[in-house]
């Protein structure tokens, strides 16, 4: 008997340009390893704070296998306060500066500040990573445009200092569509190209725990948006909650289900901490989703 072969999600194929190089995306998933330079980030808050710590982490990380490197150095987790764009600068530069010319994957600045962008892309960030989808900072869109650097937009409702009080979206995946071709509209009135920006739906952020699992399952439908699209789910609450309420540093495998997922449901880039233990998941459901032979 013969056996028929159900086809995956087909991921779309996207280029996306920055200063220094062209990432190709779709022909395989691309890691981006997380680097908090805070000292209350919700899973490895204080860990990086000092700066030769966090350049150390920065370069186990492309050796670890990441394709992309995320620094911030402002926390966004439920609850938490926003801080200067000065403050901001503080922690990361000193990073930036001693990474430079011994990194060789590009650099993401995760950050609502526009000010903080400028400085990071100044010193050889090449992505711009922010969770308002430029609606915190309206000059945002003028550093993304001048610098002609990517831009991943996130969908989050409300602030993090508020966004886990409610209420929350009756219809998740619809608040989240609305909110994207919004923040889309506000891009590219603003002149930056279609072809440089990102989405990624914000798990967890003014979302609650059944809604983080129904986005998951229902990612594909994001596609429609001809962008790619960015997934972070790393150690988040949801996947605690869900596993018996575990400590964010025993989330590795409830995470890794859902970077799996992520991937079948056509995410181009996983945003995570564990970059090892998730290099391995993203190569082998590549594997699946592509059947390469």
């Amino acid at each position: 008997m013969r056996t028929q072969v159900i086809d995956m999600i087909q991921r779309k194929k996207f280029r996306l340009r920055l200063p220094s190089r062209t990432l190709l995306l779709g022909e395989r998933t691309l890691v981006m390893g997380v680097l908090n330079i805070t000292p209350d980030s919700f899973s490895d808050g204080g860990k990086f704070l000092d700066s030769e710590r966090a350049v150390s982490r920065a370069l186990e990380i492309e050796r670890e296998g990441a394709d992309i490197l995320d620094i911030g150095g402002e926390s966004t987790r439920p609850g938490s306060e926003a801080i200067s764009a000065d403050e901001q600068v503080a922690r990361i530069l000193p990073v930036l500066q001693k990474l430079s010319g011994k990194l060789k994957i590009p650099i993401s600045i995760d950050t609502q500040s526009a000010a903080v962008a400028r400085a990071a892309i100044e010193a050889s960030a090449e992505i711009i990573n922010d969770i308002s989808a430029l609606r915190h900072d309206p000059q945002m869109a003028a550093v993304a445009k001048s610098a002609s650097v990517p831009v991943i937009l996130m969908h989050m409702r409300g602030e993090p200092r508020t966004m886990q009080h409610g209420p929350f979206a009756r219809d998740v995946m619809k608040d989240i569509a609305d909110g994207f071709r919004a923040a889309l509209r506000r891009t590219e009135n603003a002149g930056v190209k279609h072809s440089q920006i990102l989405l990624d739906p914000g798990i967890g952020f003014g979302k609650n725990y059944k809604q983080n699992f129904e986005i998951l399952a229902r990612l594909p439908e994001l596609s429609k948006f001809e962008c790619p699209i960015v997934i972070g789910t790393s150690r988040k609450a949801f996947i605690g909650a869900a596993l018996g309420n575990l400590p964010a540093e025993e989330r590795v495998w409830g995470t890794a289900a859902t970077v799996a997922a992520s991937i079948l449901g056509g995410a181009h880039i996983v945003r995570v901490h564990d970059v090892k233990e998730m290099v391995q998941v993203a190569r082998i459901t590549d594997r699946i989703l592509i059947r390469r032979k």
